[in-house]
């Protein structure tokens, strides 16, 4: 069908955006009804990639596959976080933007720059009248994209079944996938925008590789802005004796899942050794002293009973000193 505003849709996208965040954010701002925000950024990305892909209508299979996942994922996300928030009744993110329009623009602005950009891959492949054959990076995204898509709706799952369970409330998830990353969820949503930017990469050319910023955009915006700062803090606060002693010590963030690809998680670790090294060495100093102590008593006072200690040699010490006692003991009644 041609061209619309711009031969990359950037305009047209941006345009679309901008609109439909607006509609809903008028609908929060003078219902006070903020259970439709999440669902309004879901859905945004399906609009998106399904008005691009008509809109050109060469109907490539790159550009059907991607925008394919890109409905997948948008429509399951925003169900199910609509489904979530009816039923929990409340979201505390906005619990001090409702009654501050200011910052309930933000949000809502925020928003849109974010569905916008990480959106650029998609939108660049299916405005592109470039149609190379299959290649092996379209293999590893589209797999990228299953293993992540996965692991967010299992996480979300298990999160959600956790979550309602009367005695888990207040309670940080650890089942499932929870007991070996704080934050599975938002891993898959990384890896599976990384893998929908693998699968596009034979589409683009020269400064179309620019839209890496959208993968990168995201990665940065849930590892240090929005998505797990706010979860960590709150952690950090209900959580924190616990979390340090246990769980924090067993799992990984976000970042860990990504490194520990291709290798450990080497500060996890060695912030484990120092700490395990640390107890190890106090205990050691605790024992060494009660045994001392106990060697001096038995030294002064000449105890006639041996001490079950630990150390085989400190038995075999006050087992010999009890023996040689005893037969001295036992001589002086001879006399």
């Amino acid at each position: 069908m041609g061209t619309v505003i711009d031969s990359h849709f950037l305009a047209l996208t941006a345009i679309v955006t901008i609109g439909y965040q607006f509609v809903f954010f008028v609908v929060t701002a003078l219902l006070k009804f903020d259970k439709v925000t999440d669902f309004a950024g879901s859905t945004n990305f399906v609009i998106l990639a399904v008005l691009t892909l008509v809109l050109k209508g060469t109907w490539h299979f790159r550009q059907v596959v991607l925008t394919a996942f890109v409905v997948m994922w948008g429509l399951r996300l925003g169900l199910f976080l609509l489904m979530r928030i009816l039923q929990w009744g409340e979201d505390r993110r906005f619990d001090e933007m409702r009654g501050n329009l200011g910052k309930l623009a933000i949000f809502w602005i925020f928003q849109a720059v974010w569905v916008w950009t990480v959106s650029l891959p998609v939108t660049i492949v299916n405005a592109s009248d470039r149609d190379p054959s299959l290649q092996a990076v379209d293999i590893t995204g589209w797999i990228m994209w299953a293993v992540g898509f996965t692991i967010e709706a299992t996480a979300d799952q298990q999160k959600l079944s956790f979550k309602n369970f009367p005695g888990n409330r207040g309670k940080w998830c650890n089942v499932g996938l929870w007991k070996f990353s704080r934050h599975p969820n938002y891993f898959g949503e990384i890896f599976l925008w990384w893998g929908i930017f693998v699968a596009a990469t034979p589409v683009f050319y020269g400064g179309e590789w620019l839209v890496v910023f959208g993968p990168v955009f995201l990665t940065l915006l849930l590892l240090f802005v929005s998505g797990i700062p706010m979860l960590e803090v709150w952690l950090l606060y209900c959580l924190f004796l616990p979390f340090i002693l246990t769980y924090g010590k067993a799992t990984v963030g976000v970042l860990g899942n990504l490194i520990m690809l291709c290798v450990c998680r080497i500060q996890q670790i060695g912030n484990l050794a120092i700490w395990l090294t640390t107890g190890c060495i106090k205990k050691l100093l605790a024992l060494s002293f009660r045994y001392h102590r106990l060697y001096m008593e038995t030294c002064l006072h000449g105890s006639k009973h041996s001490f079950c200690l630990s150390f085989p040699s400190t038995v075999r010490i006050f087992q010999w000193r009890g023996q040689s006692e005893q037969a001295e003991n036992n001589r002086v009644d001879q006399l």
